[in-house]
This record gives structure tokens, sequence and C-alpha cells, in this order.
């Protein structure tokens, strides 16, 4: 009798243990699935001008508001489940270089989307067709020739100028006398590929996106441009986020619409902007499947 209790003590033991060891097994499971969910690391989407901006943050769902300093907002957000923070930066390359900056610093994003939109270079662009930055350059970083009083402005004989050539001086170093081309993250170029034929307002082509606080209206200089950096748009601030991103090596992906087009009278419509936005969501959808395919 007392051999039988002892054994079903035993087993009523074991059992306990058991218990425990599942219990701990399934919060632990638990634990590690909303540890995953909590450390997802947020894709972020720039936009300059409310415009560029306000049409993607009114699609995120659960939405706070933060901002920094006096310029900067950040919706934050999510897609599908997936956290994504919409920065409204600012116009202008000082503007969203800041931006780029602080929102890394603060939200640690998996990858950066500068989008908005843009005049056009290329005369086989229209207005409402979409360029995918394959690069970015910055086209205001220039060094003009040597002239003496009294002869003149020749700005078509400006050489390019970059500044990341070393840390010493731009202007004295002659292997600074090149562009620097920010090439676009692979992974996000193919998402955005994937998902272009959803897009019917204009075509969907990769191109070089050029950036600068300059707003051309002469049209031998975009052509001169287009020429001599193979510019298919201008814009004013791909390239300065592209900088940052490539600085803090986090995935980057220029995405502009053409809102005019100089080079074939291609007239301003701001209705480009909510398009070019439509679109870039189709993007981040694609690159959340990438993300969770992973």
């Amino acid at each position: 009798m007392k051999t039988a209790i002892n054994k079903q003590m035993v087993i009523s033991i074991m059992a306990m243990v058991l218990l425990v060891i599942l219990t701990g097994c399934s919060s632990t499971t638990e634990s590690s699935e909303t540890e995953k969910e909590e450390t997802k690391r947020p894709i972020l989407i720039q936009g300059p001008m409310p415009i560029e901006a306000e049409n993607f943050a009114e699609r995120l769902e659960d939405v706070e508001i933060e901002e920094s300093g006096t310029t900067f907002e950040f919706y934050i957000g999510t897609v599908d489940g997936y956290p994504v923070i919409v920065s409204k930066t600012g116009k202008g390359m000082e503007n969203t270089a800041a931006a780029t900056a602080i929102a890394i610093e603060k939200y640690n994003p998996v990858a950066i989307i500068n989008q908005g939109t843009s005049g056009g270079h290329d005369p086989e662009l229209n207005v409402f067709d979409i360029v995918l930055g394959k690069r970015t350059v910055n086209i205001g970083s220039m060094k003009t020739r040597d002239r003496a009083e009294g002869e003149g402005i020749e700005a078509t004989e400006w050489k390019p100028m970059d500044v990341m050539a070393s840390e010493g001086s731009a202007g004295e170093d002659p292997d600074a006398e090149k562009a620097r081309y920010y090439d676009a993250d692979s992974e996000l170029l193919t998402a955005a590929n994937k998902v272009k034929e959803s897009y019917t307002k204009g075509k969907v082509v990769e191109g070089t996106i050029g950036s600068a606080d300059l707003w051309n209206n002469e049209v031998d200089r975009i052509s001169w441009f287009h020429e001599n950096y193979g510019t298919s748009v201008e814009e004013m601030e791909s390239a300065s986020s592209a900088m940052i991103s490539k600085a803090y090596d986090v995935p980057f992906l220029a995405i502009r619409i053409l809102s005019n087009n100089k080079t074939n009278d291609g007239a301003y419509n701001p209705d480009t902007a909510a398009a070019n936005q439509e679109y870039v969501y189709e993007v981040v959808q694609e690159y959340i499947r990438f993300l969770e395919s992973k």
C-alpha cells in the first residue's frame, strides 16, 4: 500500500514538473514572438512638403505624431501591421539631411525612401511619369574655373565637386573634380520594379535623380545637366538623404514623379504628389513582404 502511494506521488510530481516545463516553453515562445514584433525596425518614408507627405501619412494605422524642433514632423504608424514612419522633412538639402540624421538616430529605420515631386530633365518623360532613382547626385556642388575680374561668368564650364573625396579642401583636390553618385539599394529597387505595373497614370522608369537648392527654368541649363550628369529629373532633397543614409549604412531609394517638364512643355500638375504617394505605398507593401519572408 505504501509503495503504491509512493508511486502515485512520484507520478504526480513528474506531471507537475512537466506542466511547469511546458508552461515555461509556451511563455518563452510567446515572449519571443512579442519581442520580435517589438524589435521590427521601421521603414522611413520622406516627403518635403505637406502635399508630398500627408497623403501617405493618412493611410497609416495607429498613428502618433512626434515633432523635433520647429520643422520636422514624424507620423509613426503601421502598414499591414508593420511599423512605418512618414517624415515631413521640409524643403531643401539642409532640412532633409537634418531630418534624415534625426530619424536614423531616433528610430533606427531598416530602410529609407525619399519621395515627392520633381521637374523633368529628360524630354522623353512626361508629367505623371515616375523615376526610380537608380542613382542620385548633388548637382549643386560645383567648382568654377579661374577667371579674373571682367572675364565673365561661364556656368557651362563649371566642374562638379565631390566634397566627400577627401577630408581636405575639395577646392584644392584634383581628385574631387567629379560628381558623386549614390546608388540605390538593390532590394528596394527590386520591390519598386515588382509593383510598377500597378501604376497606370504614367510609366515607371529607372534613372538618375539630381538634387540641389536650385530651381532651374533655363531649358539649355536643364539640357546641360541631362547631358553631363545623365539626370532624368531634378528636385531639392534626395541626394542629401542618400548621403546621410550611406553614412549610417541604411538602405536607400529615391522615388520621384514628374510634376512638370520644361523640356517638352509639360505643365505643372499638383495632383502628381498624391499619385506618387499611392505608388510608393504599393512599394512599401511589397518591401514589407520581402522583409517578412527573410
